[in-house]
């Protein structure tokens, strides 16, 4: 999966670093079993917090804002425990749904970071558990500071940088909705923004509108959107037959195309010059604000 937050892949690798045992225990996130909510014993102080957390997809993005940031201030208060950090890695996961601004997400890696060094978690299998990678997606991608010095976020942040490295090469054929097949290195000469999105997925459907207006607005400069599902063409087709979608809409039913981009979670965004360069990436859903931010990394105004 992806992010829809956090994805599922994310809460088993957590699992695993705790112990498998621990899993259904770990988060109430807004999608989970109500037995899996039920499941966790938050105390007096966490409780409300937990709701809180629950309910932000439900509220307007300034008051979200604030929230949030309130939220991640509210959780450091908290005295250590695993909850602490379930409800930090929560906050996390939500805090990049959006436009929220750099002081909001500064306090959630802030609170994130502090949780880490009060509740650190092993590694299994010589991967950083998730949390750390959160931690590290978050300074590279939205470009907060944190001062927490552990070598799984140090190995965290290697990875990523890894995987960009990986994605630069990057190329794939896929066929669209239409039978059309695109090859993304065919396309060089043009900025090219690969989105992996899902039917299923609230972050997904809330940039989809922002996806149209800026294809309609520079696909005669050579823009091209490349949006990317794994689902079935049966449930995708009538998806994008109501939103009246028109750019380019790609199946990747092996998967293959989500593992080459290592895409842990959806939504995600990619986006490259006309040369081929990797010159932006998005590891949520994002405003027009900021997809004109990533789109002018390529040159596109």
């Amino acid at each position: 999966m992806k992010r829809h937050h956090p994805s599922l892949a994310k809460i088993v690798a957590f699992g695993i670093s705790l112990g498998l045992s621990a899993l259904v225990l770990l988060f109430a996130a807004p999608y989970a079993a109500a037995a899996q909510k039920q499941a966790i014993a938050w105390s007096r102080q966490e409780a409300p917090i937990a709701k809180d957390i629950d309910g932000l997809r439900q509220m307007p993005d300034d008051a979200r804002a604030v929230k949030t940031k309130n939220l991640a201030l509210a959780i450091r208060q908290l005295p250590a425990a695993p909850n602490k950090l379930r409800l930090a890695v929560q906050l996390a996961s939500l805090s990049t749904e959006g436009d929220f601004g750099h002081d909001t997400l500064q306090e959630v890696a802030t609170t994130l970071a502090d949780s880490l060094r009060e509740q650190p978690i092993q590694a299994r299998s010589g991967q950083p558990a998730a949390p750390y990678v959160e931690l590290a997606q978050l300074v590279r991608y939205e470009h907060v500071q944190t001062s927490l010095n552990d070598s799984q976020f140090a190995a965290a942040m290697a990875k990523i940088e890894a995987d960009d490295t990986r994605r630069q090469g990057a190329n794939f054929t896929l066929t669209d909705l239409q039978g059309q097949s695109w090859t993304l290195r065919d396309l060089e000469g043009k900025v090219v923004l690969v989105n992996f999105w899902a039917t299923w997925c609230p972050p997904c459907q809330k940039e989809l509108p922002d996806l149209e207006s800026l294809y309609d607005r520079f696909k005669g400069q050579g823009f091209v959107i490349l949006a990317i599902s794994d689902e079935d063409a049966a449930k995708v087709k009538p998806f994008i037959a109501k939103r009246k979608l028109t750019y380019p809409v790609l199946l990747d039913r092996g998967r293959k195309v989500n593992e080459l981009f290592q895409v842990g979670g959806i939504p995600r965004s990619f986006v490259y010059d006309r040369g081929g360069k990797l010159v932006a990436e998005s590891i949520d859903m994002r405003t027009q604000r900021q997809f004109l931010e990533l789109l002018g990394q390529a040159g596109l105004h």
